[in-house]
């Protein structure tokens, strides 16, 4: 960039010391600092911008994230599993209220269906059922039920991690956008005052006008990138706003707290929290675990089941607790309420491969699931390492380009006062200038890429 804009003030400053031994030099009008033009916001309220800071970004990006709100009905889901994995272990209780109805067979008080042995029959029973098996004993459905509703909870954790540095970056990227509005401001207005020095130096004879060439070409050149940091300031809003917002609000500020950078914990620490509150490695591990159970309840089908139906109620003739039998009324008035058990046993002997078909399937699920922890645990370790080194570099830079910008803001401001001592070119302003402007971007640029590389390092390890 610089070196096009030297080009074109070599070729500007040829060109006047060309013409300017026989024209007279025209002095050029003083310009206005312009404002950018207009640009098209959708139309929302007029009240009070609100006061956005990232901990309200976060939480705001947390109601509105659709794949957030994914892993978290996912999660849900995966609880309700477990639940039902749990009641499938207890006895399972019902109640049963019927009329049965059967067409009378002349004389014969048992009516046609021999099933029954009257004409009117009332049921009402209270029945218990419970299956007693080896997977019922051992809890192996429930742990992998339990699993599975772990590993979706890990899962859901890691949207939230990388919803955090999603969000992160975006509301720095607003925060950046506005810090370079206000240097492009800046840069234009210096440019500005500098282009009118050298035109009341032209006046007054003390320089030539290649010098106000230059200034005005540093001029024009500051004023576009103006426009242009507005323009990135308005689609950062934007990109915010879709994130944090429902309705695409634009009406809201945020805090600039670029300044105050978090602390970078001892990597030893860090090392210590990944191990413990890494959801991937969570995830990992509770997907082994639910694909062991699934080997047992596997292996579990191949063995008998016994299955106990236990009922204590009513199933006479009348509905109430005593009465007579229609089949026997001789009998006089008898008890009604009673009960009766049924006990089966199962036994499997063939089923066509079915269940050992199951069984290879929950075998090599297994074996995937521990080729996953294994590739989760050496990728912890590197990504551990990279992503720390990361933010150590960024902090570094952060503090180095921060007392750049300082260094060439002091730098403009020497050069000024040296050119307007006769004591410097306005070439030398110029590139002050440019070193000013690029400075203060990659300032900023650093500090934005340290919050995101501590947003992206608590990925792995949790908040620190």
């Amino acid at each position: 960039m610089i070196s096009r804009r030297l080009s074109t003030i070599a070729a500007v400053v040829v060109l006047g010391a060309a013409t300017g031994a026989a024209q007279t030099e025209q002095l050029t009008p003083v310009p206005q600092m312009s404002t950018p033009p207009p640009l098209v916001h959708p139309q929302g309220a007029t009240a009070p911008p609100m006061v956005v800071t990232l901990q309200d970004a976060l939480q705001r990006a947390q109601v509105n994230d659709p794949t957030y709100q994914q892993a978290v009905t996912d999660a849900a889901v995966a609880h309700a599993d477990a639940a039902v994995a749990r009641a499938a272990l207890l006895p399972e209780v019902s109640n049963t209220t019927q009329y049965l109805g059967n067409q009378a067979n002349g004389v014969n008080p048992n009516g046609r269906f021999v099933s029954m042995d009257g004409v009117n029959m009332y049921r009402e029973w209270g029945q218990a059922h419970q299956e007693f098996s080896p997977d019922t004993l051992t809890h192996s459905a429930l742990t992998s039920a339990r699993a599975t509703e772990a590993v979706a909870r890990a899962r859901m954790e890691i949207a939230q991690r990388g919803l955090v540095v999603t969000a992160t970056r975006t509301y720095y990227a607003l925060v950046i956008a506005q810090r370079k509005y206000a240097a492009a401001q800046d840069a234009a207005q210096q440019a500005l005052r500098f282009l009118q020095i050298t035109q009341q130096a032209q006046q007054l004879g003390q320089v030539a006008r290649a010098d106000v060439i230059k200034a005005e070409i540093q001029y024009r050149q500051e004023e576009q990138a103006f426009r242009e940091a507005t323009l990135a300031m308005d689609n950062a809003r934007l990109g915010l706003a879709v994130i944090v917002f429902p309705d695409l609000n634009e009406n809201f500020t945020v805090v600039d707290d670029l300044t105050g950078v978090p602390t970078l914990p001892p990597f030893m620490d860090v090392q210590a929290l990944a191990g413990k509150e890494n959801p991937d490695l969570r995830a990992a591990t509770e997907a082994l675990r639910a694909a062991s159970a699934d080997i047992r309840t596997a292996q579990y089908a191949f063995y008998p089941r016994l299955v106990v139906d236990a009922v204590y109620g009513i199933e006479a003739n009348q509905f109430a607790l005593h009465g007579r039998i229609a089949a026997q009324p001789e009998m006089g008035i008898l008890p009604n309420l009673g009960y009766f058990v049924t006990a089966s046993l199962n036994v499997p002997i063939w089923d066509w491969g079915s269940r050992r078909a199951k069984l290879i399937q929950a075998d090599v699920k297994r074996k995937q699931a521990q080729v996953t922890l294994s590739f989760t645990q050496r990728q912890l370790a590197s990504n551990l390492y990279v992503k720390y080194n990361e933010a150590i570099a960024a902090r570094g830079a952060a503090t180095d380009l921060q007392q750049v910008a300082d260094l060439a803001a002091e730098s403009l401001r020497l050069t000024v006062l040296r050119y307007q001592a006769g004591e410097s070119t306005a070439q030398e302003v110029v590139d002050a200038q440019n070193t000013l402007v690029q400075a203060r971007g990659a300032a900023v640029d650093a500090q934005s890429r340290y919050r995101v590389a501590l947003a992206d390092l608590q990925t792995m390890t949790g908040p620190f």
